[in-house]
């Protein structure tokens, strides 16, 4: 800080004497810093030295050019230029347009604080969090928000798309959490909820408008480039993505939206209501849940879709394969996905029900499904044993490789390792096979001295397998156990 008589010697110096502000400072032994902030907290401006510029011939084109289309981007005017002659780089004309302040400003805009009653509007939005790597690719991570703009209650919901399924599935899900409906919902102009909009000529998605008949919501879209009027939603992403998301991690989609769900309810409603800080957002919300509509039945959010089943008894679908009766096959079915479940009818007929993979290239497959197929396919039962190994050990594709360039019939040692497999356990057997392959000796053989050599190690006692045939009659027998009281019974009546 300078002092008063040092600031009076500045002004001094600058006015009456015309000294630049360069030169003062060196006579005063102080930064040149120091004297133009003098000089502008005493409203001066500071002139600037004027150079001869490669631009000067063309400033009446970049100035009318400016004034005819105010939101032209400086790169656009630079390309003009450059093809009439300018030879400069577009780094410097960006700086010389922003010194010269050519382009029009834009007045300062005074905003009016919005208030609503409680239950009367809720605000949604996505929050887009990049691409996330999954097993076999990636996908993009997106976060569904709801905001209740009177009480601010949070509710997020995580989804790998912004499809309209996951955006009927968050509101869903964040009325069930509220207990109730908004009567009005302010939206961006989403591809999800307006379709096309020529100033106030709205035409919204038919499937938003199904979503607001039946929770009897309005649903009404915010003006062009006007974020300010959906700022709490914009505001919860900014809290989101510093409160949680940047401090998180997460394995899985479910677990993801179990923790946010967590936060939502441990970390956002226990914060402070911002229209009176002595209570909290819970207490504005048990102002606001009876003014909130009544719920009377969930709307059906699913994705519905036709898929061909080929020669084998799997459904593609979104990039994973998922399995069938296997008398479906050369049939159209139909996926019904939701964000955790895929149901697979035939016509009305529930066939098939899986855990939704949200990585890719992956066959997840009900044994029920397959095994009658396998029986009657006896030529495919090695095959299927070959993909159950290298599904448990991956490592075990190269040794069934090698082993079959050594030898032609392969079909004992299939059935040995998939023995090998029940009696010892994947891990094991995984330990096994990098040791078979080092040594270079991948047979059966070799595994089970292995094997057998780790278990003397840990002295673990021998597995006990319990071989049964092929025949159906013996692997599908049901036995139903007796109380072994009663041979005591009948002992003891003997002896009688």
């Amino acid at each position: 800080m300078i002092g008063p008589e040092v600031v009076a010697e500045i002004m001094r110096l600058y006015v009456v004497e015309k000294w630049r502000p360069g030169t003062i400072a060196r006579h005063l032994g102080i930064h040149r810093d120091t004297v133009k902030n003098a000089l502008r907290r005493d409203g001066r401006r500071i002139e600037k030295g004027v150079r001869a510029s490669k631009l000067d011939p063309f400033e009446e084109f970049v100035r009318a050019t400016f004034e005819k289309y105010p939101k032209v981007p400086a790169s656009v005017v630079w390309r003009m230029i450059t093809a009439r002659g300018y030879s400069g780089s577009e780094s410097h004309f960006r700086k010389w347009v922003r010194i010269r302040c050519y382009r029009p400003r834009r007045q300062a805009e005074a905003f009016l604080e919005l208030r609503t009653l409680p239950g009367e509007q809720a605000q949604v939005d996505w929050a887009s969090f990049g691409k996330i790597a999954v097993k076999g690719g990636e996908r993009r991570l997106s976060a569904f928000l709801m905001v209740l703009s009177y009480s601010r209650r949070i509710f997020v919901r995580f989804f790998f798309d912004q499809q309209m399924p996951s955006f009927l599935e968050g509101h869903v899900r964040a009325f069930s959490y509220f207990g109730g409906v908004p009567r009005t919902i302010l939206y961006d102009n989403l591809k999800s909820a307006v379709l096309e909009r020529v100033g106030d000529a709205i035409r919204f998605h038919p499937k938003m408008l199904e979503l607001a008949a039946h929770y009897r919501f309005m649903p009404r879209p915010v003006a062009v480039a006007r974020g300010n009027e959906k700022g709490r939603v914009e505001r919860a992403i900014s809290y989101l993505r510093s409160s949680f998301f940047m401090s998180w991690t997460w394995t899985s989609l479910s677990q993801l939206n179990a923790d946010a769900l967590a936060w939502c309810t441990e970390v956002a409603d226990r914060r402070q209501w911002p229209e009176k800080r002595s209570l909290g957002v819970m207490d504005a919300f048990s102002r606001e849940r009876d003014q909130l509509i009544e719920i009377v039945d969930s709307f059906p959010c699913a994705l519905r879709k036709p898929v061909s089943i080929g020669k084998t008894p799997y459904a593609g679908f979104d990039s994973n394969r998922y399995s069938v009766p296997h008398d479906r096959v050369r049939r159209k079915l139909f996926i019904e996905a939701t964000s955790d479940r895929v149901r697979i009818f035939d016509g009305n007929e529930l066939v098939a029900e899986h855990a939704r993979c949200w990585d890719k290239a992956e066959v997840i497959e009900n044994p029920e499904h397959i095994k009658d197929l396998v029986r009657q396919k006896k030529h495919a039962r090695m095959h299927r044993k070959q993909l159950r190994i290298i599904r448990a050990v991956p490592s075990a594709e190269k040794l069934l490789c090698e082993l079959a360039s050594r030898r032609s019939a392969m079909a004992l040692p299939v059935d040995e390792l998939d023995r090998l497999l029940d009696e010892f356990g994947a891990a094991e057997l995984k330990i096994a096979v990098a040791e078979a392959l080092e040594a270079g000796s991948p047979h059966p053989a070799t595994l089970r001295l292995i094997l057998d050599r780790r278990r003397r190690a840990l002295k673990t006692h021998p597995p006990i397998a319990v071989s049964l045939p092929d025949d159906p009659r013996v692997r599908d027998l049901v036995v139903t156990p007796h109380d072994l009281g009663e041979y005591d019974k009948r002992g003891t009546e003997r002896k009688k």
